[in-house]
């Protein structure tokens, strides 16, 4: 390494390549190949290579680059006028962005890669926000105060799998009817 900050044209190919990836794998699973992500990224492979020397450095990337999204958006979500809603939308959010996180989970796992590891640091962040817009929304009387977080982490893993099946909406509803207070 030359020590000099990486050029603003190469980050930004770096992201177009991460989205990408992203997407390729939430559609196409592990069958997706590099060439595809580099065809969506408008890049060449050897762009993605350069930043990605093997397939698992990629869905490891992304997978924590969409841990570090669903963090920012819940840290964002934090201090919101109505702490009920942002609990019910942030919830939701995870659970519609499950497609590509599923993807790149079943990925890594079959690549034999831990997905929390491949989390890094956004896993740990991401539960600390989760319980703080918990416990907000449990103080505004919008969700049960019997329920915690460890629950509400186990509904999340239900429900993005229950979307990965192709039932989210239907049991969505049941789900936030059950976690709303009476």
């Amino acid at each position: 390494m030359n020590g000099r900050p990486p050029r603003a044209d190469a980050l930004r190919n770096r992201a177009r390549v991460l989205e990408a990836a992203g997407a390729v794998f939430a559609e196409r699973g592990t069958a997706a190949s590099t060439e595809e992500v580099a065809r969506r990224a408008g890049v060449g492979i050897g762009t993605v290579f350069r930043h990605f020397p093997t397939k698992e450095s990629l869905l490891e990337a992304a997978l924590a680059g969409l841990m570090e999204e669903l963090a920012d958006r819940a840290r964002a979500l934090e201090d919101a006028a109505d702490p009920g809603a942002a609990f019910f939308d942030f919830f939701s959010e995870v659970v519609r962005r499950s497609a590509t996180k599923n993807a790149l989970s079943g990925a890594l796992a079959e690549a034999g890669v831990d997905a929390l590891q491949a989390g890094g640091e956004a896993g740990p962040a991401l539960k600390q926000s989760l319980g703080t817009l918990l416990e907000r929304a449990q103080g505004a009387g919008a969700v049960r105060a019997d329920v915690g977080a460890a629950e509400v982490m186990a509904l999340l893993a239900g429900m993005t799998h229950a979307a990965g099946l192709g039932g989210g909406t239907g049991a969505l509803a049941v789900v936030f009817n059950g976690l709303k207070a009476p």
